[in-house]
Formats: C-alpha cells, sequence, structure tokens
C-alpha cells in the first residue's frame, strides 16, 4: 500500500504542473513549447494514472475473487503486485476471526451435545420417577410443587399442568403433609420416615412418607423429595395374621380345655357309675373331633391358598353327589324335624371336578342349613344349568335365621362367625372360606349368598360344565 502512495503521490502533482503549465501558456505570451511540455506532462502523468489504477483495480478484483472463493492461501503470492500486505493483513483477520469463529462454533456444539444430554437425562430420570408405584413429591426452596408422577397426583388429585406455579399447599388439602415438607427443608434433615393417614376414594389409606432434602454444591438446601409407599395392604394383612393366630388360638383351646377338663376327672376318679365314664369318654371324643376337624379345615385351606393340595378331577354328575350328601345330613336333620327337598335330578349336569372336594363343598352348605334352621323347617337344594353360559348352578336355601345385611360379604371370610347366631350353633369359621377356596380357586367357578334376616338364606355356586369351552377353561385351571 506504501508503494501505491508514492506513485500517487508523485503523478497527481505532475498531472497538476501539466495543468498549470498549459493554462499559463493559454492565458500568457509564453512560447508554445511551454504548453506542449505541460500537456505532454498531463497526458503523461495522466496515463500512467490510468496505467496504475487499472492495475490496482484488477489486484484488487483479484483479491476480492480470492476471497470470496475462500482462497487465502494463494493471496501470499501476489506480494509484487502491490497488494501483499494488505491481502497478508486481510487473511490475518480473516485467519483470526475463523479460527475464533471455528472455537466457538465447537464450544456451540459441545454446549448443545451437553444440553441434549442433560435433557435426555432429565427425560430418562422423569421417566424412571413417573413408573414408580409410589407416590412421588418434590418441591423446590420455595415450596414451590416441581414435580408430581401419576401415583401423586391420583392420590391427591390436582391438575399436572399447573406443577411449578404454586406452592405446594395450594395443591395439597392434608395440612399435616405440608407441614412436614416444610418442617423438612427449614430444619435440612434428611431420610426422615413418617406414618400418614389419608382418606381418599371414600376409604382410609396408611401410607410410610419418606422425607429428604436435597442439597446444592454449596451444601444449601435446594428441595424436598418425598416418597410415599402405601402400607394398606401389608397393615391389613398384618392384621388379618394376628386374627388368624388369635382365632386358631381361641378355637383350638376350646376342645383342649374340655378334654383336658373331663380327662381330669376321669383321673380323679368322679366317674362313678359306667353312664357317668360313658359321658365323659363321649364328651372327649366329640371335642377330639372338634379339635381334628378344626385342624383338617385350617390345613386344607392352607393348602388350596399354596397350591400344595393335590387334585384329582374327573367327569361327575351333580346331582349324584348331592343325593349322596342329603344322605349322609338326613339323619341330622331328621333329630332336628327339618325337611330336606331335593329338586329333580337335571339332564347334563356333568362337571369336571374333584369327587372328594365337590362332596365337602355340598356337605359342608347343608350341614350349615340344617344347624341354622329351628325345628319344623325345610331346606331346599336346587339344580339349574345354564346352556347360554355353559356352567351348572347349585343352590341350598334354607327357612333359618337369616343373616344381617352388613355380615353378607363377610361370611366367606376367615374365622368369620354372624355374631348375631352365635348362639343358634358352634362352628370354626373356616367351612365357608374353604367352600369358596375349592369352587373359585380349583375350580374356577362363583360362589353367592344372599339372606333375609329371620326368613332364611341362600347359598349357592357356579361350576363350568364338562363341555366345549368350558371344560377348556377348568383345565387352564
Amino acid at each position: 500500500m506504501r508503494y501505491y502512495r508514492y506513485i500517487f503521490a508523485t503523478l497527481f502533482p505532475l498531472i497538476a504542473l501539466g495543468v498549470i503549465l498549459a493554462v499559463v501558456s493559454a492565458c500568457t505570451d509564453v512560447g508554445p513549447a511551454v504548453a506542449v511540455t505541460g500537456m505532454l506532462l498531463a497526458i503523461t502523468a495522466l496515463v500512467c494514472l490510468a496505467v496504475f489504477c487499472v492495475r490496482f483495480m484488477t489486484c484488487a478484483n483479484q483479491l476480492v475473487d480470492m476471497l470470496k472463493n475462500e482462497k487465502l492461501g494463494h493471496i501470499k503470492m501476489k506480494r509484487a503486485s502491490g497488494l501483499g500486505p494488505l491481502a497478508e493483513a486481510i487473511v490475518n483477520f480473516a485467519t483470526a476471526h475463523t479460527e475464533r469463529a471455528d472455537r466457538l462454533e465447537s464450544a456451540r456444539s459441545d454446549m448443545s451435545l451437553q444440553l441434549q444430554l442433560l435433557k435426555k437425562e432429565k427425560q430418562n430420570i422423569e421417566e424412571i420417577i413417573f413408573s414408580i408405584r409410589d407416590g412421588v413429591i418434590v418441591t423446590d426452596a420455595f415450596d414451590r410443587l416441581i414435580l408430581a408422577n401419576n401415583a401423586a397426583q391420583k392420590l391427591f388429585i390436582f391438575d399436572a399442568a399447573a406443577v411449578g406455579t404454586r406452592t405446594i399447599g395450594e395443591f395439597i388439602s392434608h395440612t399435616e403433609f405440608v407441614k412436614l415438607i416444610t418442617h423438612s427443608r427449614r430444619s435440612g434433615l434428611r431420610h426422615v420416615k413418617h406414618e400418614l393417614t389419608f382418606d381418599t376414594d371414600g376409604r382410609t389409606r396408611i401410607f410410610d412418607c419418606i422425607i429428604s432434602c436435597v442439597r446444592d454444591e454449596q451444601d444449601v438446601t435446594s428441595g424436598v423429595v418425598a416418597v410415599l409407599h402405601d402400607i394398606t395392604r401389608e397393615r391389613e394383612i398384618s392384621r388379618m395374621k394376628n386374627e388368624f393366630v388369635s382365632h386358631v388360638s381361641h378355637e383350638l383351646k376350646t376342645p383342649l380345655a374340655s378334654i383336658n377338663a373331663y380327662a381330669e376327672m376321669l383321673v380323679d376318679g368322679e366317674a362313678q357309675d359306667e353312664d357317668t365314664l360313658d359321658r365323659f369318654c363321649l364328651i372327649i371324643q366329640d371335642q377330639a373331633q372338634r379339635l381334628n376337624r378344626l385342624i383338617e379345615d385350617i390345613l386344607n385351606v392352607s393348602r388350596i391358598e399354596s397350591g400344595l393340595t393335590k387334585v384329582k378331577k374327573e367327569t361327575l354328575s351333580i346331582a349324584i353327589l348331592i343325593r349322596d350328601a342329603v344322605m349322609m345330613i338326613d339323619s341330622y336333620a331328621q333329630e332336628k324335624n327339618i325337611t330336606v327337598n331335593v329338586q329333580t335330578p337335571v339332564i347334563c349336569d356333568q362337571v369336571y371336578a374333584d369327587r372328594d372336594m365337590i362332596t365337602q363343598v355340598i356337605t359342608n352348605l347343608l350341614s350349615n342349613a340344617v344347624k341354622y334352621t329351628p325345628s319344623g323347617g325345610a331346606v331346599d337344594v336346587g339344580i339349574e344349568v345354564n346352556d347360554a353360559e355353559q356352567v351348572v348352578r347349585v343352590t341350598v336355601s334354607d327357612t333359618g335365621v337369616g343373616i344381617p345385611p352388613d355380615d353378607l360379604k363377610h361370611v366367606f371370610d376367615k374365622f368369620y362367625r354372624v355374631e348375631a347366631n352365635k348362639a343358634c350353633a358352634k362352628g370354626t369359621g373356616l367351612g365357608l372360606n374353604l367352600v369358596k377356596q375349592i369352587v373359585e380357586k380349583v375350580h374356577a367357578g362363583r360362589v353367592f349368598v344372599s339372606s333375609i334376616p329371620r326368613e332364611g338364606t341362600t347359598f349357592g355356586f357356579d361350576m363350568p360344565l364338562a363341555t366345549g369351552p368350558a371344560l377348556e377353561k377348568v383345565l387352564e385351571k
């Protein structure tokens, strides 16, 4: 550039001098030689200026073309043109900015990749949290609800779209739970376990609630995480186990106490005559049989529930099983002056079942009907075949004391006995549960009951017929 500057600095004065000489020669009487000299000098300077301008523009155009085509490496070869320093300066400037742009683009790409990885990781964490069956609640340092999985939304019933905009107290009405989260954030406590009770869907549910504070790199509390695990079922099972042990202990204790008492009286010689001795022995035998039935029922229920019972299924006639069961119970019914009416056997009442188990079901229902029916009453046994549904229905109806409506839904539970009817007959409370287990779990059937207090009760069960799809369903079981 300095080279062109010197040229222009020389040519322009020469042009000016030539013009001045021409003007002076025209205006004065100076000789023509001065005018010609001035004109030649100006023309020569103009020609030189034109040549250098053309050359300058050519070099500039070449430089522009090279810059457009990004041929920066070739610009350094044009030093002779006089634009070499300018080209090198442009190249250095462009190279520096290109390298800086490359570094920024590389950093932007890295940041974009890291951002995508963070988003993916966040999505994976959210997917994991939302797949957890336990309720998960996350709040920030200002007690705003920032995350709640589906289980938590279902438990507290709020709109997930509003998460992140309001405090947790505006979403959750359970005051104690909200206070625990707030207290945990303020105190900075970690992994604190609480037991909370919630009333949802018209029932009470119990939760193990673990509340933990989340701390950032500066060890400052940045939020709270609460995990709610439903332990309602576990508590119910624990309660049922305790009740089971209590009932079994009570039921075993009663006959054992009778056996022990009468055995002691025999040992003490209180049976002075043959009749008293026979009566004591009969009582001991009766209580021993009761104890044996109780243990057998417990074992049968346990075997069926655990799937360890041996089932020998075959094609049977329900009518024949009912006939045999009625013959066994008839003497007991006659003692109480109760009439047992059996419907005329129907055709095609074949089922695929275990003979002993179904006989036990029918006998249990018949004995209960006779047991809870006052003297002079009646028991009706019915059989009905539903060809459309491919099932056979057996019903046992009595004219007994009936069952209160509140007790109907519990009559098939283990050890459950209707409080109002305990004085009518003795029992273990396992018979009907065993009926339910045999019919529903072993034979894919269904049990049912209906009753009107002081008028009578109807127990029954449905079983698939041993034909077509019904038989295939039973075989699958």
